[in-house]
């Protein structure tokens, strides 16, 4: 079982400490707890600040402000607020958690919350994949506060530097206080700078991160597909069911992660049209809550499409 299914993972160092804070120290502070089920689509619990006392895990920040329960002697979570992990419609479910839009790779015990963080617990169905390493929609996030409690450098990757994409997304970043460096796309990075690639599919077809967008959730978390060499992609239900494909002006916003590299996000579009729109619409008004964002002049499309 993997360590990443951090909602079935979240292995407690006792009870106790799960349910209260884990020190004297002092509680951070700006944090977010965010509950929702079926990739976002719908919130659950209070809205507000949560309460938070002294030194906080992931878990014991959950169990101070929603009721938990847990099986595995404790080392799993069942259910929060009496939704509960299992199947439904004859497909697993469970829980999973993200720290600033990031998935984890530990469970939520052993996860200390840091100040500015946004929590994001999602109840949703797994049968496509277990691994969702990185979303959008925790934004500014992780930009602003970064991953683990450590900010990280930002970097712009663009097809055209001097391109209105490219220079929307920096804006967008300066507007929130987060410098950027904008290079061209394969330039050599760190495993710890936080990318954003910009520009056109095919373009930037093969370029990484965006060398798996072909293959669907499987591969990356994100539930579209890119048609190979061809200006169009398909965006999938939480089945893996292509729903509708979108071709001329359309945009995708989406974010991935391989292995304990920063996340990596791409901001793209069929034709120059739909990449700008794309690029209009990175803000937290459009990005929270959501998974991934598809774009079409009409609005934004959550991914996956949750169906009934």
């Amino acid at each position: 079982m993997s360590l990443r299914r951090a909602g079935l993972g979240s292995l407690l160092c006792g009870l106790c400490l799960a349910g209260c804070g884990l020190g004297p120290g002092a509680a951070p502070s700006a944090v977010q707890l965010l509950v929702t089920r079926d990739f976002g689509a719908r919130r659950l619990g209070r809205e507000g600040a949560p309460k938070v006392v002294g030194q906080e895990t992931v878990m014991s920040l959950l169990m101070r402000n929603y009721t938990v329960t847990t099986r595995f002697a404790g080392g799993f979570v069942q259910s929060i607020d009496g939704l509960a992990g299992g199947q439904e419609a004859g497909e697993p479910v469970d829980w999973f958690y993200y720290v600033n839009g990031v998935q984890a790779l530990k469970g939520a015990a052993d996860t200390d919350v840091h100040p500015g963080d946004h929590v994001w617990w999602d109840h949703h169905d797994w049968s496509q994949t277990e691994d969702v390493p990185a979303v959008v929609g925790s934004f500014p996030e992780p930009f602003l506060n970064g991953v683990e409690g450590k900010r990280l450098p930002v970097r712009i990757e663009c097809e055209s530097v001097s391109g209105y994409a490219c220079r929307t997304i920096d804006s967008r970043l300066t507007a929130i206080g987060v410098p950027a460096a904008i290079a061209a796309p394969g330039a050599p990075e760190g495993a710890d700078t936080l990318t954003i690639l910009v520009g056109t599919w095919p373009r930037i077809e093969g370029d990484n991160p965006v060398h798996s967008f072909t293959e669907g959730p499987r591969a990356d978390g994100i539930y579209a597909a890119f048609t190979p060499r061809a200006p169009s992609f398909r965006i999938l239900d939480q089945n893996g069911r292509t729903v509708r494909t979108l071709s001329g002006t359309a945009g995708l916003i989406a974010a991935t992660r391989q292995g304990e590299e920063a996340p990596a996000w791409v901001v793209t579009g069929t034709s120059e049209a739909g990449l700008d729109l794309a690029a209009r619409s990175f803000d937290a008004a459009t990005l929270q809550g959501r998974f991934a964002v598809a774009l079409i002049p009409s609005g934004a499309l959550s991914l996956p499409q949750v169906g009934p």
